[in-house]
């Protein structure tokens, strides 16, 4: 089978034909059907000229640089969804880019097999690669994986069946859930829990799991969705989830089984590094409105204008948000400090220092951005009671490292994973604390109360 050149399917990106796809009429009752026969393993298939030929389910697998793994990984994926699927499918390798073979191997596969196309982007970037396929797509069901198929694909049918049913918008496979089998060194599992942690303390992520490469999105909700995602790199999941979750979609989660891949190029440091900015840029963007979430809501039936109302106030929201983007600056800056000063002064002091500079700053920031307090009065008392604040929290973050201590463990790695589960449990006391405490209204002295009284009573006897 030849290679033809396709029609353009989004700018900047092109792909080879598909075949054997064609878009049905009557879609429902069909999809319910095939896809309680693919979840119960039953097989009521008719003859082929009566078999409805819409796509059903889209799996993309971005690849940069992959040329040993791909054709594997490809054949593997095929081999699965032919026998385990009772309705169409297409498999999109989005190469990034590639500079090695991995372009004319995929090339290879699609004419191998019907089921499989290539589209080739100019550019890097797992996000970029699945908003620009995933945008173009014409299926029901849009899924992706990492190409070295660490997830064991027995859960593909879990991840996609509630989607096609219609019960859910969005599925991801979870490594972090009850249940789930995960085999990885201890540096991957820290940092894994810490990001996800941190998600949840900062953008209020009720998901467990954001970036398991292993996700799955309704058309109808993914159209919704896409437009209003900014990153093209590895913070497109958690954008993509958080948006999902403040759209008000249900979230399916899947424990997995997942095996680390040892290959893995990803770059941690500068991952991270792209996280923490796109944290901050997507809690901007929420505290201050700029995403039409209310029309996701709208289109896609999720609109809750007439529900009782949360008792959350804006204000408050636009608080929490703060407090948390500032908290994400301030546990780097803890964090960096004390792995500087440990080797040198010792744990325990360098938990000192490097909490009490950031306690300094982290109130300074609390003050002005998050609760509005500006000028002079009774800021060096507010600055001590946030020292009193800053007590607590060492309390709480030294009796961790001395019961660690106590066991004998004297791990770097193990002391900032307990530091940074102690800090965490102090987050929400400093908050309320910060709030109702340190930067609360006073209650005004008997002379004021008097006066305030007085012309309350006045407002009220003037005629309406």
């Amino acid at each position: 089978m030849g290679m033809q050149t396709a029609p353009m399917l989004g700018e900047g990106f092109t792909a080879t034909p598909q075949a054997g796809h064609t878009v049905g009429t009557d879609k429902v009752s069909n999809v319910l059907a095939m896809t309680t026969d693919s979840v119960l393993g039953t097989d009521h298939r008719e003859a082929p000229h009566a078999q409805v030929q819409t796509l059903m389910l889209e799996v993309v697998v971005p690849v940069y640089n992959e040329q040993v793994g791909l054709g594997p990984s490809v054949h593997r994926l095929h081999k699965y969804l032919s026998e385990q699927l009772r309705y169409p499918f297409r498999i999109t390798i989005a190469d990034n880019a590639s500079t090695d073979d991995t372009l004319a191997i995929a090339e290879d596969l699609a004419a191998l097999f019907a089921e499989v196309r290539v589209v080739h982007l100019p550019s890097k970037g797992r996000g970029g690669a699945l908003k620009a396929v995933w945008g173009a797509s014409e299926a029901e069901v849009l899924a992706y994986m990492d190409v070295d198929l660490s997830t064991d694909l027995r859960a593909l049918l879990p991840l996609v069946a509630p989607l096609i049913s219609g019960h859910s918008d969005v599925a991801i496979g979870t490594r972090l859930a009850r249940g789930s089998r995960v085999t990885r060194g201890p540096k991957r599992e820290f940092v894994s829990r810490s990001y996800n942690l941190l998600l949840r303390g900062t953008l209020g992520a009720r998901f467990s799991d954001a970036q398991c490469g292993f996700k799955a999105i309704r058309a109808d909700a993914a159209a919704q969705l896409l437009p209003m995602i900014e990153d093209t790199g590895w913070f497109f999941d958690t954008e993509l989830l958080v948006l999902a979750q403040r759209a008000d979609l249900r979230i399916h989660e899947v424990p997995v089984d997942w095996v680390d891949d040892p290959d893995s190029r990803v770059d941690i440091v500068a991952t991270a590094a792209a996280d923490v900015r796109g944290i901050m840029r997507l809690g901007s963007s929420l505290m201050r409105g700029k995403l039409p979430l209310s029309q996701v809501r709208t289109a896609l039936g999720r609109d809750t204008s007439g529900d009782v109302s949360t008792g959350v106030s804006p204000g408050l929201m636009r608080q929490v948000v703060r407090f948390g983007m500032i908290g994400i600056a301030s546990t780097v800056a803890y964090l960096v400090l004390f792995m500087m000063l440990s080797s040198v002064v010792g744990a325990q002091l360098a938990n000192f220092a490097a909490l009490l500079i950031t306690a300094v700053g982290n109130t300074a920031a609390n003050r002005r951005l998050t609760f509005g307090v500006t000028g002079r009065s009774r800021r060096t008392r507010q600055h001590g009671q946030g020292l009193l604040v800053f007590g607590f929290a060492l309390a709480i973050t030294s009796g961790s490292l001395a019961v660690l201590h106590a066991t004998g463990n004297q791990s770097l790695a193990v002391e900032v994973v307990v530091l940074v589960v102690a800090n965490l449990g102090a987050t929400l006391f400093r908050f309320i604390a910060l709030k109702h405490w340190v930067f609360g209204r006073r209650p005004a002295f008997p002379q004021q109360r008097q006066e305030a009284a007085l012309a309350a009573s006045q407002g009220a006897s003037l005629p309406g």
